[in-house]
């Protein structure tokens, strides 16, 4: 009887453990999976001129601060994206540190492009910092601010 007993309680005690919520490690390990996926979505997008990609990603009033450009908010940017005005060759993000703050995370990090306006070369390489809200469940980005990279 006491061996019942022991099997009984062994099997509660595997069935509460696996119907109480993960860890607030797991939750933050899988959301920074996630956002590491998101900003390969959002390079290879630039990269292929994706403004749908794009759009997806960005939340409703989203800004854009970046070196020699006004500050875009996500219309001006969508416009800009679906112009097809710049193409990029090599749109490469390095050095990436994501921290999750709850609904809030922050991804900073080093960017270097290549890329083609109004038939003109240009290379960039700047430091950026880009800011994301969980909105019903999905990351969006919110800020997205690069300048340029301190070079050696």
């Amino acid at each position: 009887m006491r061996f019942l007993a022991a099997v009984a309680s062994v099997l509660l005690l595997s069935c509460l453990s696996v119907a109480q919520p993960p860890s607030a490690a797991a939750d933050e390990a899988r959301d920074k999976q996630e956002l590491a996926r998101l900003e390969t979505v959002w390079n290879q997008a630039h990269e292929k001129g994706d403004a749908d990609a794009l759009a997806a990603l960005w939340a409703d009033d989203m800004e854009v601060a970046v070196p020699r450009m006004p500050v875009l908010t996500r219309a001006d940017a969508l416009s800009f994206a679906k112009s097809g005005r710049m193409k990029f060759q090599r749109y490469q993000t390095t050095d990436l540190h994501i921290r999750i703050y709850g609904d809030a995370a922050l991804v900073t990090g080093r960017l270097q492009r290549s890329r083609t306006i109004n038939e003109k070369q240009m290379e960039d390489d700047w430091r950026f910092t880009k800011v994301y809200v969980r909105q019903n469940g999905l990351w969006k980005v919110v800020a997205f601010h690069a300048s340029e990279a301190a070079q050696p």
